[in-house]
């Protein structure tokens, strides 16, 4: 790997502090561009300096002719904006050639989230009089409950908890911490579960949630129960604890929660990262004055009009 990308993926990790998924995918998105110069420009040693807009573009283009999605292409664009960003910095090229390309346009998906009703049928699934249900549905709570992230979840030591001030500390993206409320329910869950976690966990593990041998839960282990509820009662496409996540703020939104708020609560650190919950808490709004208002029935306005 070239030097000045080792150099730049420290800088992220150390000082940045970016999410591992996220230095993953920059340094895959380097490595990739830098084999495409190796081969752009016949060589065996990379110049940054001589890489301008130009050759960017044939990088893109190279990507899409070779199938790769707009949001891939999009991804490994904000990599090199980073990237160049950094050498401008270093002193290492004196010109950022990242500056005047625009990010390519991609439809946008919106989050899926279940409904209130599925809500309630998915924490009934686990069962009330085992370690691991208990667990199940203690995890359960705290998704929904509070919107944490997977990584937050396993992260959370016994510590973490101030029940007496029904609130949790977690650690978020760029090791940031934050507090979060804990509702009523998931108290109540997280206190049993609490009582029988002791007799499993090591005394060595300070995590809350912990498997069956004792050992602090991995995120691959939360990510199949997560799967296994929801496969029994939603038909969403994507069955994860991120769809937990998206429920938590769909609800709060619709329920005339400010998005303000929403978004600190996530954790978020921009306001356009959660105003794609908006749109989804718009057509909330339009389905219940569709069902509501007496103007918005094309059967009444047609009686009206005739």
């Amino acid at each position: 790997m070239n030097k000045n990308i080792i150099e730049f993926i420290k800088y992220i990790k150390l000082e940045k502090r970016y999410s591992g998924h996220t230095i993953e995918s920059y340094q895959n998105d380097l490595n990739q561009f830098e084999s495409f110069l190796l081969k752009y420009f016949n060589t065996d040693k990379i110049f940054w300096h001589l890489v301008d807009k130009k050759v960017i573009r044939y990088f893109m283009i190279d990507l899409q002719e070779n199938k790769i999605s707009r949001r891939s292409v999009a991804r490994k664009l904000a990599a090199l904006k980073s990237f160049y960003k950094f050498l401008v910095r270093e002193e290492i090229v004196a010109k950022n050639p990242t500056l005047t390309i625009k990010t390519p346009k991609f439809d946008k998906k919106l989050p899926e989230y279940l409904t209130i009703d599925e809500i309630e049928d998915l924490l009934h699934l686990p069962e009330h009089n085992t370690f691991e249900g208990l667990r199940d549905l203690a995890l359960l709570e705290l998704f929904y409950g509070t919107g944490i992230r997977l990584s937050e979840l396993i992260n959370i030591k016994v510590s973490d908890i101030l029940m007496s001030e029904n609130l949790i500390r977690v650690l978020g993206k760029g090791q940031k911490e934050r507090v979060v409320p804990l509702g009523s329910m998931a108290k109540k869950i997280l206190q049993t579960y609490l009582q029988i976690r002791s007799q499993y966990a090591e005394n060595s593990v300070e995590n809350v949630f912990v498997l069956k041998n004792g050992k602090r839960m991995y995120p691959m282990a939360v990510q199949r129960l997560v799967q296994k509820y929801l496969s029994q009662i939603s038909n969403i496409e994507h069955k994860n604890p991120h769809a937990l996540r998206h429920t938590y703020a769909t609800h709060l939104l619709n329920a005339g929660a400010s998005i303000r708020v929403v978004k600190d609560l996530l954790g978020h650190e921009s306001l356009s990262t959660t105003q794609v919950y908006t749109h989804m808490s718009i057509d909330h709004l339009k389905s219940i004055y569709k069902q509501a208002h007496p103007a918005a029935s094309d059967d009444i306005n047609h009686k009206r009009r005739r």
